[in-house]
């Protein structure tokens, strides 16, 4: 039995110094051919060799997100933060649901709502969606130790996360659906987990913000979908 299971272990070990190998090459190639110049792309190069493995190449893949154009830098970076700092894995539908949400806005607009296709080219190879599941990921299990690591990048993402989950369920159809709604599967695909996490991220950091929210949700809060859900989180 010893004997199997070491051999598991090398197994695994192997797969993952590959992957981790594997990884660090293609963000390496893919920051030195952003380069337009024969110049650029060795400096470039040069600098990715004095680098600290993974650690130099989330660096220079973020510096390109940062300079991409329009709102696509935001957008990367919001994809980052939902998935560094959520309570659970995310689903394609979920995660896409959440970046549509505008602060201030009334109700859910569909037509702001981006496709996983555009997360993904934004995200610059970072985030990967398991085939099986939709279930959206880090492409690295490193690059949440990086993102960890580096606060200034994230420095209010538990309060930004709590105010998009309550600005999601005080959208007025979220606050219209009655008890007897089946959430589960429906296209309001972000109300299930706004129900139970929002009060996990807002106790990890509070703001006037999400508190107003907070207290609007609150208020007759028995006739809410989302008291249901918290009770019953999943499907009986």
């Amino acid at each position: 039995m010893s004997g199997t299971t070491l051999t598991n272990s090398g197994q695994v070990g192997y797969r993952l110094t590959t992957e981790y190998r594997f990884l660090l090459v293609s963000l390496n190639i893919d920051a030195v051919l952003e380069e337009i110049t024969i110049h650029q792309r060795r400096k470039k190069l040069d600098e990715m060799i004095q680098g600290n493995g993974l650690g130099g190449a989330y660096s220079a893949t973020l510096e390109r997100i940062k300079a991409q154009q329009g709102s696509k830098s935001r957008l990367s970076m919001e994809v980052l933060m939902w998935l560094s700092h959520s309570e659970q894995p995310l689903q394609t539908k979920e995660l896409c649901d959440a970046l549509g949400v505008e602060i201030g806005s009334t109700d859910r607009n569909s037509h702001n709502i981006p496709t996983i296709e555009t997360l993904l080219g934004c995200a610059l190879g970072l985030v990967t969606v398991e085939a099986f599941s939709h279930t959206a990921r880090l492409v690295h299990f490193t690059l949440q130790e990086y993102l960890s690591n580096n606060v200034d990048l994230f420095p209010s993402a538990h309060s930004m996360i709590a105010e998009v989950c309550l600005t999601y369920l005080n959208f007025q159809s979220v606050r219209d659906l009655p008890l007897t709604f089946n959430w589960y599967g429906s296209p309001t695909t972000l109300l299930g987990y706004a129900s139970c996490y929002w009060g996990t991220h807002a106790r990890k950091e509070i703001t006037k913000s999400t508190s107003t929210l907070a207290l609007k949700l609150l208020d007759r809060f028995d006739k809410h979908i989302s008291s249901k859900i918290t009770l019953f989180p999943w499907p009986i």
